[in-house]
């Protein structure tokens, strides 16, 4: 049983998500932006973050996870980035030139067999 942090401003995918992972027996907490998740870590933080880009801005996700990757005691946190942005108009601004911290990246919808095979993945289960 881990702790993770499911990011997203989809109240649907949030609650999709925590039933697949506390059904495999995870303690699940959720944030709706990037400000609320960086809260969420400084108080209590998670074994993993599930992290989506699009949420108050374009790019919210992928900035969370440069300020936890500046961030020593929180750049160890795996983070699987689960995202439709290659299917919006803002695919383009996603960058794939430069380094991006996260340790898995996932296209929605994620079918939750893969999902929770990233989980144990990146948990080393």
């Amino acid at each position: 049983m881990a702790k993770i942090l499911v990011v997203d401003d989809d109240p649907d995918f949030v609650e999709t998500t925590r039933i697949v992972l506390e059904k495999a027996g995870h303690v699940v907490s959720s944030a709706a932006d990037g400000g609320e998740a960086l809260d969420a870590i400084s108080q209590d933080a998670p074994e993993l973050i599930v992290l989506d880009v699009i949420m108050s801005s374009v790019l919210d996700g992928l900035s969370v996870s440069q300020q936890l990757s500046d961030h020593p005691d929180f750049k160890h946190i795996p983070i699987i980035m689960i995202t439709s942005i290659a299917n919006t108009d803002y695919a383009e601004l996603f960058p794939t030139d430069e380094y991006v911290h996260l340790d898995s990246f996932l296209t929605k919808p994620v079918p939750p067999d893969r999902l929770l095979a990233e989980v144990d993945r990146l948990l080393k289960r």
